[in-house]
């Protein structure tokens, strides 16, 4: 009997060998399947007078190839390459909304300040004037559609982080029922594999997804923490992540995670790797810069403008109006927790100081702060005052009263672009003129030429006569009524007089006059009021408007250039994410390479062993025939 329960148990022990090498080989391609393997222990032995007989194998259990060490690290990389290639492709999405060349945003600018060079040229000419319109109203209506297509892809984009935020929900209750059913299971000696497998392939997916730490407990189940510390699945229990409006700013959203009734917000900076903080990051950073950014744009280039057309005179001898339509001031949103009911607005004071970005005003009781929430940056005032300048623009504290501990966030730059329209239609209202005239005396020289003039402020001496005459040295003299703003003279005298550089403007009581060439002595030009009826000879603002192409605006960047900054902003995070994206992809690229030379299975591997226990079936097979016969002549023999 020893003989065929050798031969029986070798036959099934075997036989099992070769069913776990089927299910290897029926597996193969199956994503996040481990190898599995027999281990094979003898049956032990049994004592006879002259030694100990072996019974045999047993089968002592079915094993994974599994190291949790490279599984961790393969999730982790994963999810750390998920972010990066989903922020990257939303850049890209961003970067095709502002193309170069004369679809642009740049070229839709130049073309506006450049038509002016014809009305400059010909004053009372009404197509020219009308060119100036139809480019203005091109420019515009370029920025309101930029500014679409950007606020399309944040829905498109909130679209998608609610999607994820629901994926991860549903792969918490699926990895809550492989827990349940891990645990049910766990009363045997011999570990579930398949279970452990479909568990690990879960965990994977949700790292794809958000970041998560793992903690396994001796009963085989795992608990899942997300944004740090909140517990997204407790054995057999998960809770949910939810999408949320910000408390602040509506139009954005938030993410909370939801235990039972209570929920807790979860800042973008916790979550990690995983799609779902890709897609927060883009929305929150680099959208909201981008979008800053070409509202900024739109902000300082309509105001820059306006302010100028706002110097000259029109065909009908009016005062200019404004040419777009300027924005609405922005109005501050409180925070939730706020106890006091200031209302708070930003209107631009200084259009060529703006940075692009958010700010926030937090209130101390004796004080407020102001903080540029792009980098930190700080300046404090002292309360009770009401009105408060940074970065070109001035804060107001309109109505209601602010208590210590209120936090106020002004986003000064956020409709400015989607709302942005001409405030001129006629021709006759573009206010090319320049309320001052330059008079060159008959007895000049003859060596000086005016090149401009036109008003640069509305400074209250703007409308006073003013004589400059030209000393021997090569100097000017001033006589007149003077803004006390105006530079003082650069040679003490006397008289006193001021040095002279061909080309450079002569800047006095609110207007520039550049003159070219060399002067000589007693050379006279007069500066007084335009006359009425002079504005359709005169051309004077309209060269105002067109040299504020080369006027620093943007950082130092001129106006007319402002676009390049905008748009190498936005190079700049698309390249850099290329570079994350490739970097991170071949780190987990690498880990899940590692982790599979563990875990996956060889075929040609496979068929070596199938060979093995295919040739010891056979042999256990024979060995049992061979008892079995032996078993039959010994009753045959018996019996007789």
């Amino acid at each position: 009997m020893s003989a065929l329960n050798i031969g029986a148990r070798a036959l099934t022990t075997n036989l099992a060998a070769l069913q776990v090498i089927g299910h290897n080989i029926a597996n193969a391609n199956t994503a996040g399947y481990s190898r599995q393997n027999v281990q094979l222990t003898t049956a032990g032995a049994q004592a006879f007078g002259n030694g100990y007989i072996g019974k045999g194998v047993d089968m002592a259990t079915v094993e994974r190839s599994h190291n949790a060490y490279l599984t961790r690290e393969a999730q982790l990389t994963g999810a750390v390459a998920a972010a990066d290639a989903v922020r990257y492709s939303r850049l890209q999405a961003l970067e095709s909304a502002f193309p170069l060349g004369a679809g642009g945003l740049g070229s839709a600018l130049n073309d506006t300040l450049n038509a002016w060079a014809d009305v400059a040229s010909a004053p009372n000419n009404l197509t020219a004037r009308v060119v100036v319109i139809a480019k203005g109203e091109e420019f515009a209506s370029r920025l309101r559609n930029t500014a679409g297509q950007l606020d399309a892809l944040s829905r498109s984009t909130q679209q998608q982080v609610e999607g994820s935020v629901n994926v991860i929900n549903g792969l918490a209750q699926d990895l809550a029922k492989v827990n349940q059913r891990i645990v049910e299971s766990a009363g045997g000696t011999h570990t579930p594999n398949d279970l452990f497998d479909q568990r690990d392939q879960l965990l994977g997916e949700l790292n794809q997804h958000i970041q998560t730490s793992a903690v396994f407990d001796k009963d085989g189940s795992v608990s899942v923490f997300v944004a740090g510390s909140q517990p997204l699945l407790l054995g057999q229990r998960a809770s949910q992540l939810a999408v949320t409006r910000d408390a602040t700013d509506n139009s954005r959203i938030a993410l909370a995670f939801v235990q039972g009734s209570v929920s807790t917000p979860l800042a973008d900076n916790t979550l990690g790797g995983g799609e779902l903080s890709g897609l927060m990051n883009f929305l929150n950073k680099d959208l909201a810069a981008v979008q800053n950014l070409l509202g900024r744009m739109a902000l300082a280039s309509a105001t820059t403008v306006n302010n100028q057309h706002a110097l000259g005179i029109d065909l009908q001898g009016n005062p200019g109006q404004d040419f777009f339509i300027p924005p609405a001031a922005a109005v501050g949103m409180g925070s939730p927790t706020d106890t006091g009911d200031a209302i708070v607005s930003a209107t631009v004071s200084d259009p060529a100081a703006l940075m692009a970005s958010d700010y926030e005003l937090r209130f101390s009781g004796t004080d407020v702060s102001i903080v540029r929430l792009s980098d930190g940056d700080s300046t404090t005032f002292s309360l009770p005052a009401t009105a408060f300048e940074k970065d070109g623009l001035r804060f107001n504290i309109d109505a209601g009263t602010a208590n210590a501990g209120d936090r106020i966030l002004v986003r000064p730059f956020e409709a400015a672009a989607r709302n942005l329209q001409m405030a001129i239609g006629s021709p006759d209202r573009l206010a090319a003129a320049s309320p001052v005239r330059v008079t060159p005396d008959l007895d000049n020289g003859g060596g000086l030429s005016v090149e401009s003039l036109y008003a640069v402020s509305d400074s209250p001496q703007l409308d006073e006569p003013i004589s400059l005459v030209f000393q021997a040295d090569g100097t000017f003299t001033v006589t007149g009524v003077q803004d006390p703003a105006n530079a003082l003279p650069d040679n003490a005298g006397p008289p006193p007089s001021y040095n002279f550089k061909p080309g450079e403007p002569i800047a006095l009581n609110g207007w520039n006059l550049t003159l070219r060439g060399s002067p000589t002595a007693g050379d006279t030009f007069v500066i007084d009021p335009a006359p009425a009826g002079s504005t359709t000879q005169n051309a004077g603002n309209a060269s105002a408007v067109l040299a504020l192409r080369d006027r620093p605006t943007f950082e130092g960047v001129a106006l007319a250039d402002g676009y390049v900054s905008l748009f190498s902003d936005v190079g700049t995070r698309v390249q850099g994410a290329q570079f994350a994206t490739e970097f991170s992809s071949q780190i987990a690229t690498t880990a899940e390479t590692a982790r599979t030379n563990v875990s996956g299975v060889n075929l040609d591997e496979e068929a070596a062993r199938l060979l093995q226990f295919q040739q010891a079936y056979q042999a256990s097979a024979k060995f049992l025939q061979i008892a079995q016969s032996t078993f039959d002549s010994l009753l045959q023999t018996v019996g007789r």
